[in-house]
């Protein structure tokens, strides 16, 4: 009975000893990945491999333009910021310029605040209020951030080079770049429209005050657009490894196939949690303005309706209000689906390959790796999150749905106790 109870505690100690191997395997693994990405390294190659560059380059143009984002290529493959750059300099003077108009237009919004006793008019005014802050958030979430975006970016170029030497093929983005020029025509047009819609509902509005909304409205489509574009490329990346990954396990089942193509995904996994962490400012502040428009506009609408049920108007400004909550609400929705998107693609793909791998047919080695492979996606889940404050998933958009919900329901409670 002795022996056994001491065979027994043997082959519990062998495996615990097989498993902290294994994650020490794992973890020198990643640590070999990071090395393999930086090491010996061309930026001439680079350059010539940064497809994901040339395809989106209208969308860092036009950021620049906005005084948003002032990065530049200063280099082959190589992405910057600097506070004494042309772009730099014309983004402050841009901002200076458009500050002095937001604060005018913005005075007398404040002033109807103080002068009209409509409802309707006091929410329309609150919302354009509203509209004007993220104006005075742009050092903050974009130049703040630029020097973290700007590496973000190089890691591209970097990564779609080790791709093409772990696969032999050159990472395609296909269709990515007629995407972008009709998105960025649509972000224009889209806050024209938007502007006119809620302008075109509000008695004695100016029409010279929509020069101070143009290029906030512009901006606040162009970062929902960005997000989409750049979860769109890693899930690309990630379909592209997948079938290269298959074809050629499949044919081999060779260990070192699946340790370089660890290698990729590990570098893959990091290039995504960069992405969230890149823009963690930009776009915690982005669904913050987005979460509040939507409570004030749903809330102005069901008022509205609520006060032409009582004492019936020819009014039709909630029309204005339901524009605005679908408009951002629409927003919302694109920041979280794509991005919900990308993470179960870069997750699940290469994870369903490895478990149609026969262990029968392949020998210890690349059983080994295999499992090594599998612990490494555990240990590193595919995540977009805003440096840990928030993970952006279709989870985020049902919690903000539930907080609306509850938000609502005490407002509108109010608006009846008042009434």
């Amino acid at each position: 009975m002795k022996d056994t109870n001491l065979l027994i505690s043997d082959t519990k100690l062998q495996r615990n000893a097989k498993f902290v191997k294994n994650a020490f395997i794992d973890s020198a693994s990643i640590s070999r990945a990071k090395h393999f990405s930086f090491d010996s390294i061309d930026y001439e190659d680079v350059e010539r491999h940064d497809q994901f560059y040339r395809d989106h380059k209208l969308l860092l143009i036009l950021f620049r333009v906005l005084a948003v984002m002032p990065i530049l290529r200063s280099s082959p493959g190589c992405m910057t910021f600097s506070w004494k750059s042309p772009a730099t300099i014309y983004a402050f003077i841009f901002w200076i310029f458009m500050t002095i108009v937001v604060l005018i237009v913005g005075k007398e919004r404040i002033q109807i605040l103080y002068t009209t006793k409509q409802f309707d008019e006091y929410i329309y005014a609150v919302i354009f209020v509203i509209y004007l802050i993220p104006h005075f958030w742009i050092p903050f979430v974009g130049w703040g951030v630029a020097a973290e975006v700007a590496e973000y970016k190089s890691s591209w170029g970097t990564f779609q080079l080790i791709f093409y030497r772990v696969t032999g093929t050159s990472l395609q983005f296909p269709r990515l770049k007629s995407t972008i020029v009709v998105v960025s025509i649509g972000c224009l047009l889209c806050a024209f429209l938007f502007l006119f819609a809620l302008s075109f509902f509000l008695e004695g509005y100016p029409l010279w005050h929509t020069l101070a909304y143009y290029h906030i409205i512009i901006t606040i489509n162009m970062n929902c657009a960005l997000w989409y574009i750049n979860s769109r490329a890693i899930k690309t990346a990630s379909t592209s490894l997948t079938a290269c990954f298959k074809k050629e396990v499949l044919s081999s089942y060779s260990a070192n196939v699946i340790s370089k193509y660890r290698m990729l995904w590990l570098n893959l996994s990091e290039l995504l949690q960069s992405l969230g962490n890149a823009y963690a400012r930009t776009y915690s502040t982005y669904c913050i303005f987005m979460f509040v428009n939507i409570v004030i506009a749903v809330y102005g609408a069901f008022a509205e309706i609520f006060d032409h049920t009582e004492s019936p108007t020819d009014s039709y400004k909630e029309i204005g209000l339901i524009v605005d909550g679908l408009y951002c609400s629409t927003l919302l929705f694109i920041f979280c689906d794509c991005s919900h998107n990308a993470t179960l693609g870069v997750a699940k793909g290469i994870q369903k390959v490895l478990l149609e791998i026969d262990v029968r047919q392949i020998d210890r080695k690349a059983k080994s790796e295999i499992d090594i492979f599998i612990f490494a996606i555990e240990m590193n889940p595919a995540i977009v999150s805003l440096k840990g404050y928030v993970n952006v998933n279709r989870e985020l958009l049902t919690s903000f749905i539930s907080t609306v919900t509850v938000y609502l329901l005490v407002l509108i409670q109010f608006k009846f106790t008042l009434n």
